[in-house]
């Protein structure tokens, strides 16, 4: 065993994905860039990975036969291993959440935590197992916003849910290939968090304009727009590809796009919030998660 096959195992790149959802909880609920939403971003990578450690180790078996290249079953990493490591990958992000936000964070990353372990362990085969996925991506993004902060940040969870329930329900269909109509009717629902993410949509963009006067409020829509153009232009693209040809090469694809473009929809909602330093971080952070995805892959 060595380092590339534990990056493989928790799939590393694809944790790019994860601190922009306490950025743009953060940026909902108010909260300046600084180290305590640097270090619920941290706590959030941390149970990411115990995530995907945990899912290989629970996926032994089923890998085996699908795929038989992952770092489990073609005998690069022990099963006692990757369930070590999600053990304390899963300590690692409980203590830095306490360290960043202490038991106001704890009272989210506690059953955010507990929402990553039953899905990998009991709900993911169950039809309950995209809504239990979608309800962990809520919880990192509510995560950032801290308890007071909740209600500002329920949008911007419920957006990241919406997707990541897509994403998932997709994700079921990666190995035999997907009925047209699925991808079909995920564009619609990319469709609707693009629409509902769209700043002049509700007051978020007013806020931020107050919140930094500096800055002319059309600066924010014309930043959150073009990011949002971006978002729908990754997912949608490879979903509509999919409906046209739902075989599993395509729909797998969907699957790493729609993955990916969750950094262009949390950097959207960052600067929709007024917070243009998250959003440009989170934009930054596009092109290499990309770049690494050819590497090592998201799904």
């Amino acid at each position: 065993m060595n380092v590339r096959d534990l990056v493989e195992l928790v799939r590393a790149p694809a944790a790019l994905t994860v601190p922009g959802d306490s950025l743009a909880g953060a940026a909902a609920a108010g909260w300046p860039f600084g180290r305590r939403t640097a270090g619920l971003a941290a706590s959030s990578v941390c149970l990411y990975w115990a995530g995907m450690a945990l899912n290989d180790y629970a996926d032994r078996e089923v890998d085996a036969v699908e795929r038989p290249g992952r770092p489990i079953p073609s005998g690069r990493v022990r099963p006692g291993v990757a369930l070590g490591l999600a053990a304390g990958l899963t300590a690692a992000g409980l203590g830095l959440a306490a360290s960043a936000g202490r038991w106001r964070a704890l009272a989210v990353a506690v059953p955010l935590a507990g929402t990553v372990w039953a899905y990998d362990l009991i709900v993911k085969a169950t039809t309950m197992g995209p809504a239990a996925m979608a309800a962990a991506r809520t919880l990192d993004v509510l995560l950032g916003a801290g308890p007071g902060g909740l209600r500002s940040a329920g949008p911007a969870a419920l957006a990241v849910g919406a997707h990541t329930l897509a994403v998932t329900t997709l994700s079921r269909a990666e190995v035999s290939g997907a009925d047209r109509r699925l991808p079909a009717a995920l564009l619609g629902v990319t469709g609707a968090v693009t629409l509902a993410a769209v700043p002049w949509a509700g007051p978020s963009a007013l806020k931020a304009a107050f919140r930094t006067p500096n800055v002319p409020k059309v600066t924010f829509k014309a930043f959150a727009t073009t990011l949002l153009a971006g978002y729908a232009g990754t997912v949608g693209a490879a979903q509509l590809a999919a409906a046209r040809d739902p075989t599993p090469p395509q729909v797998q694809r969907a699957v790493g796009a729609g993955i990916l473009g969750l950094i262009p929809l949390q950097a959207a909602l960052a600067a929709r919030a007024g917070a243009p330093r998250s959003a440009a971080l989170l934009a930054a952070a596009f092109p290499l998660a990309r770049k690494l995805a050819r590497r090592v892959s998201p799904t």
